[in-house]
């Protein structure tokens, strides 16, 4: 008998399973997680931002007024006003959490007011020079 034949074995059986069964499960969430941020990629470099023709359908919960007055190329200030709010204190804060401190009526009722005031604020420009047909 050699010395390795007396050496024994570092992991019993039911810890294997446990390791495999641990491996199997991370890769499983590896996949879920890794295909929902693919779609959610694709979704993205599918939703045109670009300022004056961004579908304003896109507006999440989750995103903060600064950001939509960016994307949406919409003063901050204009949209505070429109949702009746002061800005200081909420610029760091989502739609969602403002939703919740400023008790807003129905469910989604913030979104709208967002949505209204922007489709208001591109009504009031001028319209945009276009590429003459000369």
């Amino acid at each position: 008998m050699t010395a390795l034949d007396d050496r024994q074995p570092r992991c019993s059986p039911n810890e294997r399973r446990v390791c495999l069964i641990l491996i199997v499960v991370g890769l499983a969430l590896i996949g879920f997680f890794g295909f929902r941020a693919i779609r959610s990629h694709i979704r993205l470099a599918h939703t045109s931002l670009n300022p004056e023709t961004a579908d304003i359908e896109a507006i999440r919960g989750w995103m903060t007024v600064p950001y939509i007055a960016k994307a949406y190329n919409v003063p901050e200030d204009y949209l505070f006003t429109a949702l009746n709010i002061p800005a200081a204190e909420n610029r760091k804060r989502s739609l969602f959490r403002i939703h919740h401190l400023y008790h807003f009526s129905e469910k989604g009722k913030i979104i709208e007011i967002v949505k209204a005031a922007i489709q208001q604020y591109r009504q009031t420009l001028p319209p945009q020079p276009g590429p003459s047909n000369e």
